[in-house]
């Protein structure tokens, strides 16, 4: 019964992703109906502190977005990335990896794709190399941000088992993250002809139509800036910076029953507040925001967790024991085989949220040492492996010269390489620093 079971929780994920949106959550309460009504398979308690959690921070980036904050951050980048043209493969994903941690999510990174792709191209550089490793540190800054889902749920997690804070995670996580994604742009910056030289660029300049274009000079710069732009951005800040030092010194929270404020109710309680701060001060509309790309993004992240999460973890509760002593002995003599599985999750999900609320707690039940555990964090970044990810299509779609693009078997496309090396990089770097940290 536990193969049958299993696999109708893969067929689930795979249905769910093929669908998209908020198809992975639907599908999985319908796993989750198939499992109790047919199985007798008894639910756990969904991941209600992770999706409110998420829910109040959603809510806080939503506003600075209606506030004018996102387009701030966009004219900041793109003045940066315009001063220094040629080393734009190292700039550009600094840049993106920035607004990842900043807002706590990697759809941030649209904004800035037609600048890096408009900036490459004027200055000769090959454009497939800043935006596709651009769009990975998107991705890969979610375990760097201490408001990103993945992050608030790993700290939920592992907190119940060990004595772990927030500043220790991401002690752990940024600075390995940064190794690897430096590391992989030192590659990604060798990858490919030079545009001059590329064969799909010089066919369609041999288009007068086209080489016209290519000789004009694009505005994509957001020139006006709302009045509460800069504020909600400042206000924003504080908040993910009081995040951090909550987590970081317990003795920060407030005490009951001689316990300190849980990380959960503390995040909720900073990040509404700095929503309400931002209406009020940033004066951003509560309409706009709630309509906003990443309102609908948050959403669509928590329904994710809402339905796949809670069909995985009520599978591997009830065949806790099983899975425990048949797994447990490979774990523990290679711990880099559970980041393997963290990667194939994350693929079949597209959501590093679900993946970490899916497979962490099996993790922290088989007994990995949490310093492993936060060192494979990381491996929840398998988005790019399928191209059907928006960034990866929208560089695809922004880059004019035709370098940037899907290849004739699908999976030999622009961001394979890169995406591998961060992720491989960065869990090697993230063994290194957690031996340090914890």
């Amino acid at each position: 019964m536990i193969w049958l079971q299993l696999a109708i929780v893969i067929l689930c994920i795979m249905v769910g992703a093929r669908l998209g949106g908020i198809g992975l959550g639907l599908v999985g309460g319908v796993g989750l109906a198939i499992l109790a009504f047919l199985f007798d398979v008894q639910p756990t308690s969904p991941p209600i502190d992770v999706m409110l959690m998420i829910l109040a921070v959603v809510s806080a980036a939503a506003c600075m977005q209606a506030a004018g904050g996102m387009d701030y951050l966009v004219q900041v980048a793109e003045r940066i990335l315009r001063k220094n043209p040629k080393r734009i493969t190292f700039i550009a994903p600094a840049v993106t990896y920035f607004f990842t941690m900043f807002a706590g999510t990697g759809h941030v990174a649209y904004s800035v794709l037609p600048v890096i792709a408009e900036v490459a191209r004027r200055t000769g550089v090959r454009p497939e190399r800043p935006l596709s490793i651009a769009v990975i540190a998107s991705q890969v800054g979610i375990v760097a941000s201490p408001i990103a889902a993945a992050t608030v749920a790993t700290l939920t997690i592992l907190s119940t088992r060990y004595e772990i804070t927030l500043g220790q995670i991401l002690g752990i996580t940024i600075p390995a993250t940064m190794v690897g994604l430096f590391l992989a742009a030192l590659v990604t910056n060798k990858l490919g002809k030079e545009l001059k030289d590329d064969p799909e660029f010089q066919r369609r300049m041999q288009d007068p139509e086209y080489r016209r274009k290519m000789e004009q000079s694009a505005n994509v710069s957001v020139t006006e800036l709302k009045p509460g732009a800069k504020i909600s951005v400042l206000l924003f800040l504080l908040g993910a910076v009081a995040v951090v030092l909550m987590g970081a010194i317990p003795a920060l929270r407030p005490q009951f029953d001689g316990a300190a404020l849980s990380m959960a109710h503390t995040i909720e309680i900073i990040m509404l507040s700095v929503a309400a701060l931002i209406v009020w001060l940033g004066k951003a509309d509560v309409t706009e925001a709630s309509q906003g790309d990443v309102f609908m993004a948050g959403m669509r992240a928590i329904i994710a967790i809402f339905g796949i999460a809670w069909l995985g973890d009520s599978f591997f509760g009830a065949h806790d024991a099983l899975l425990k002593g048949s797994i447990s002995e490979m774990v523990q003599s290679a711990p880099w085989a559970f980041a393997i599985a963290l990667f194939i999750l994350s693929v079949m999900v597209n959501s590093q949220g679900a993946t970490v609320s899916t497979l962490m707690p099996l993790g922290v039940a088989l007994g990995l040492p949490a310093a492993s555990l936060v060192a494979m964090f990381p491996a929840v970044n398998g988005y790019f492996f399928v191209p059907n990810y928006g960034p990866i299509l929208a560089a695809i779609d922004f880059d004019s010269t035709g370098t940037t693009r899907i290849g004739k078997y699908v999976f030999n496309h622009s961001f394979m390489l890169p995406g591998l090396m961060s992720v491989v990089f960065s869990v090697a770097a993230g063994f290194a620093f957690s031996n340090l940290v914890l």
